[in-house]
């Protein structure tokens, strides 16, 4: 074997197991998101009845729309926490240049944390989350047999016309606008366009709730917080107290 074969070789090798130490890393990493989101979900949610029922129909649609609704949230969680990542191994990488059991922490793993984020993101705003809501609410088309099957279907057929009135309303819309055959051919490009820009209208509207939602939440931290703690008594006048404990003491005794 030639020499440039023999290095292009090793070269593919290397490479081959960087994706799989990426792979590894982004599953352990999505793995641990998952058991800490389900145990805040458990914590949170609410009892029902039939959760504890394991072989009823609605306790395993309640089953299903929990796994949903975890991975939904390990996903935001992860989202929150690809920033700090990102500087915090950028600066673990720039303090220690030369040490072997930190490389892992490159470029290649970021770039790919942001994709299957932002892919997984998508996923979950525009068929998780809404496939969850209406798989609760389902219960099957008339005459149908009943199970679950029939409450995907119902769900997924809701869903699909869901999606075309949503398609539909963005492509009149853009036509008006537009109103030119470029405006009409560019819903075509759904990957490239679309999900991008509904991912970042609804980020836009989840920072003005966060914004709008912030004062109460202090507000109402700050009032929580009054209530539970005790206040100091540092500048009470002690002798005030005394007069009044004298004079309870005599109102009492006269009663007697």
């Amino acid at each position: 074997m030639a020499p440039a074969e023999q290095d292009a070789l090793a070269a593919r090798e290397q490479l081959f197991h960087e994706r799989v130490r990426e792979c590894i890393i982004c599953a352990l990493l999505f793995a641990s998101l998952y058991i800490l989101c389900h145990f805040i979900i458990t914590h949170f949610k609410k009892h029902t009845d039939f959760t504890a029922v394991h072989d009823d129909e609605d306790a395993a649609v309640n089953r299903i729309a929990l796994g949903l609704c975890t991975f939904t949230l390990a996903v935001a969680l992860g989202a929150v926490l690809l920033l700090p990542f990102s500087i915090i191994s950028n600066e673990v990488l720039l303090s220690f240049p030369q040490n072997y059991y930190i490389q892992w922490l490159n470029g290649s793993l970021i770039h790919g944390l942001w994709n299957l984020v932002f892919l997984f993101s998508n996923l979950s705003l525009v068929f998780l989350m809404p496939f969850a809501y209406f798989f609760t609410e389902s219960e099957g088309f008339a005459g149908s047999k009943k199970g679950i099957m029939a409450r995907v279907y119902e769900t997924s057929v809701v869903l699909l016309l869901l999606t075309l009135l949503v398609l539909g309303m963005v492509w009149v819309a853009s036509a008006i606008v537009g109103n030119d055959a470029a405006s009409r051919q560019s819903l075509y490009d759904l990957w490239e366009y679309y999900l991008p820009y509904l991912y970042s209208c609804i980020s836009l509207f989840g920072v003005l709730l966060l914004l709008l939602c912030t004062p109460f939440g202090l507000s109402t931290m700050f009032t929580v917080t009054g209530k539970l703690l005790v206040k100091p008594r540092l500048l009470e006048d002690l002798d005030e107290q005394l007069s009044c404990t004298r004079l309870e003491e005599a109102a009492v005794s006269r009663r007697i």
